[in-house]
């Protein structure tokens, strides 16, 4: 199966001003893609801080490199929003994750999980969408790379970009709205929701 990759432009978020003008960008948007990424513990008991959030619009993603930022206000604009929809694969979690860093409330967000299944897609995992939609693969292998490392590698910062980017485009593709061809959906959906209101998390 063909593995895909964030076709866009990929900016690391490393600073304050950086982090600024990066919302300010993302402020322009309608919907955005999200995820973030955790060092991995090996130990019982030991749990690190989310080190990265990755904002995605179809073109460009950001990669808010929480564990180099000195706060997470800038995030917190965009997650806060009322304006901006979110889209993500177990938000809950990541939520949780980023609450243990700094209050805050999350708006107007959809869990793909739930809105992928009213289209009677069954599987829970990103990777598992994607591949029955589009017949192609999200490779895993940084998975359990070192998020808090001092630079992230090009095959991180890719990883990390694709799996924003690949919830918002399943969400584009769940909805219906064009698309470049190679980014077509091949599954046939048994289901189309008719109002996505009862998704979106105020």
């Amino acid at each position: 199966m063909e593995v895909i990759k964030f076709p866009g432009k990929i900016i690391t978020v490393n600073t304050e001003n950086e982090a600024f003008a990066a919302v300010e960008h993302l402020q322009k948007e309608k919907v955005v893609g999200i995820d973030t990424e955790t060092k991995p513990s090996f130990k019982k008991g030991v749990i690190h801080q989310v080190a990265l959030v990755q904002i995605s619009t179809w073109d460009t993603c950001y990669l808010f490199r929480l564990c180099r930022l000195k706060s997470t206000y800038a995030v917190q604009q965009i997650l806060e929003s009322t304006d901006i929809l979110k889209i993500g694969l177990s938000l809950k979690d990541d939520f949780t994750g980023l609450r243990r860093l700094s209050p805050m409330t999350p708006h107007h967000y959809i869990e793909l999980q739930q809105y992928a299944a009213a289209f009677g897609i069954e599987e829970m995992s990103l990777q598992k969408i994607y591949a029955l939609l589009f017949e192609k693969k999200i490779a895993k292998t940084q998975q359990l790379s070192n998020w808090e490392a001092t630079e992230l590698t090009p095959a991180q910062q890719l990883y990390a970009a694709t799996d924003a980017w690949a919830c918002l485009h399943i969400y584009k593709a769940l909805r219906g709205e064009p698309l470049p061809e190679a980014f077509r959906a091949t599954r046939q959906l048994d289901k189309q929701v008719n109002s996505e209101k009862r998704f979106i998390q105020k």
